[in-house]
């Protein structure tokens, strides 16, 4: 997975988990504020209820109090005896007794209470009637009244029951001394309170069926919110793969151009990221540093688009200034990868993948732990390749020596960690036996008429002879045969004719003998001297006139020498050299 797609899952979760939070905070303010609306709906009715209290009370304060019949339900009042007239007689049937206001108030808040639930109190801490005793809330409250003068409430439990409690102060007004003058009040004092107190349980059961509907509602909203955001993260991921998708095609035609220059650093490049990718695994990397590492190893020589053919192509071993040239395309692969946004996280891996554990790589010299881990498993996947493949100057290696000589580099070139990774992780790996550096396409062949082919005759030199015979016996070539044809007295015809004219009968004498079986290969060693390989025994005599017959008038002549390549062991140039 790219930087991109891990940002926008990150920014993803970051909305999904602020989408939550946010809706968890409405849901939890909605219940709260319920809840509190339920203790502020119960003040409301407790306040309009004590006010109602007050202002009937007023209007019998104002009328010294009323007269109502005596009945079982209004009896007279024994705490008002002291008052003359107390009782009247209206007629001979009716006996009126008189009910002061807070006497009728305390008659009137029995009602409520069994109507409707809420419980009414007249209460005074200096009582006249003991049924308006305070109880442990009231006294409190009349004592903070006493001092504030102001109304107050709390809520507190009835019976286990909890219930608004709200209490008004009632002040002494002259006519309350008609009847409490006598309790040593004065104008303006506060002789007790009107108490409500009123079940909370009612509000709590209206507030819990709207936190049921307002959590609905939240998630609903919820939903939809997440939906709008995993749609957003549908379409960011189109967009972001879109854009992916250019860039790797864009980038991968790089790819593309080295890879037709050079088809031998295609399987290389998909080689070590398969090497690469079973070493990461074997210790232990998750599936995104991994996938990171493969797209790395996939780029890591694209910096070779800028080496010269005449560098890149060569199949034979560079000199110093070719690899001091060619050492340039991992600085090459950094810039090209860092300035492209999805391959900025791979860069740096790239970048490295040629530094040694010991400080002695390139391009900046760093050593141990300074060398990003990928990079540090891509240099052993790297140079695992190398010792498995056949290269044009050098034979590979089975995996098993290949194994040994990471482990004898290992603390040294490689990281001895990584080393011990791969020794597990490629013990069972097979080998591609195809890979070879021989020219397939038109233009590997054209590639070795340049480096493997005589420039004057167009026949294969003497380099490329080397390489025969190294590889002889091999699934690269199986040669059993060998011929040295040498020239005699060439050199006194380029004297006698030039250069030029050497050069031509070099040339044609060449094609001639190329011409003899076509599943030999033909070599031009030392000048004017040739080879020819050969799997099978050929009549060499029977052409010895065709070949001749170039040379005549020329006063240059021929012979010829046959050796069996086994028998007389001949591995390389150096061996032929002692048959001449």
């Amino acid at each position: 997975m790219g930087y991109k797609a891990k940002f926008i899952n990150r920014i993803v979760y970051l909305l999904i988990a602020s989408w939550s939070a946010l809706m968890l905070l409405a849901a939890s303010v909605s219940m709260y504020r319920d809840y509190e609306y339920a203790t502020i709906l119960a003040k409301n009715e407790a306040v309009v209820s004590v006010k109602k209290d007050i202002a009937y009370r007023k209007w019998i304060a104002s009328h010294g109090g009323v007269y109502v019949p005596i009945t079982k339900r209004t009896p007279p009042n024994p705490y008002l005896s002291h008052i003359e007239n107390r009782d009247v007689n209206t007629s001979a049937s009716q006996q009126l007794t008189l009910m002061n206001p807070a006497y009728t108030l305390s008659q009137m808040m029995e009602d409520y209470s069994e109507l409707y639930g809420t419980k009414g109190h007249i209460t005074s801490r200096i009582l006249m009637n003991p049924k308006n005793k305070p109880d442990a809330w009231e006294e409190e409250a009349l004592k903070k009244i006493e001092n504030t003068q102001k109304p107050t409430f709390a809520k507190s439990d009835i019976d286990d029951e909890e219930h608004f409690r709200y209490i008004y102060p009632l002040k002494t007004e002259q006519s309350c001394l008609k009847c409490h003058a006598f309790q040593g009040y004065k104008v303006g004092d506060i002789r007790g309170g009107v108490s409500i107190s009123i079940p909370m349980k009612w509000y709590y059961d209206e507030a819990f069926k709207t936190i049921v509907l307002n959590i609905a509602i939240i998630l609903v909203v919820y939903l939809v919110g997440l939906s709008v955001i995993l749609y957003g993260r549908k379409k960011a991921k189109e967009i972001v793969e879109k854009k992916v998708k250019d860039y790797e095609e864009h980038i991968f035609s790089l790819v593309n151009i080295i890879e037709k220059r050079d088809t031998y650093t295609a399987g290389h490049t998909q080689r070590v990221a398969k090497y690469s990718v079973l070493i990461a695994k074997e210790m232990g990397y998750c599936e995104d540093k991994i996938e990171d590492l493969y797209r790395a190893c996939m780029l890591h020589d694209i910096g070779k688009i800028s080496t010269p053919d005449s560098i890149l192509l060569k199949p034979g071993r560079l000199n110093n200034l070719e690899y001091e040239i060619i050492k340039e395309h991992v600085v090459v692969s950094y810039e090209l990868l860092s300035s492209v946004d999805i391959y900025k996280g791979i860069a740096e891996i790239v970048r490295h993948h040629h530094e040694h554990f010991n400080g002695n790589g390139y391009p900046q010299g760093l050593k141990g732990d300074q060398i990003p881990m990928l990079s540090q498993i891509m240099t052993v996947a790297d140079a695992f390749d190398a010792m498995t493949t056949n290269r044009i100057y050098k034979a590979r290696k089975s995996v098993v020596k290949a194994i040994e000589e990471l482990n004898e580099l290992a603390s040294k070139q490689f990281n001895a960690k990584v080393v011990k990774a791969a020794t597990k992780a490629l013990k069972d790996i097979k080998l591609e036996h195809n890979i070879t550096q021989r020219p397939k396409s038109k233009l590997e062949k054209e590639r070795f008429v340049y480096f493997y082919k005589d420039q004057i005759t167009g026949i294969y030199n003497k380099e490329y002879l080397d390489f025969v015979l190294a590889y002889n016996n091999s699934n690269e070539f199986n040669m059993k045969y060998l011929y040295i044809i040498y020239l005699h007295n060439f050199g006194q015809y380029n004297t006698n004719h030039g250069w030029v004219s050497g050069d031509e009968l070099l040339s044609k004498f060449a094609n001639k003998l190329d011409s003899l079986d076509e599943n030999d290969l033909v070599f031009r060693v030392y000048g004017d001297d040739f080879v020819a390989l050969s799997e099978n025994e050929f009549d060499i005599e029977a052409h010895i006139e065709e070949l001749e017959e170039i040379l005549l008038g020329t006063n240059v002549t021929l012979s010829y020498k046959k050796f069996n390549i086994e028998q007389k062991d001949i591995t390389s140039a150096k061996d032929l050299e002692k048959l001449f």
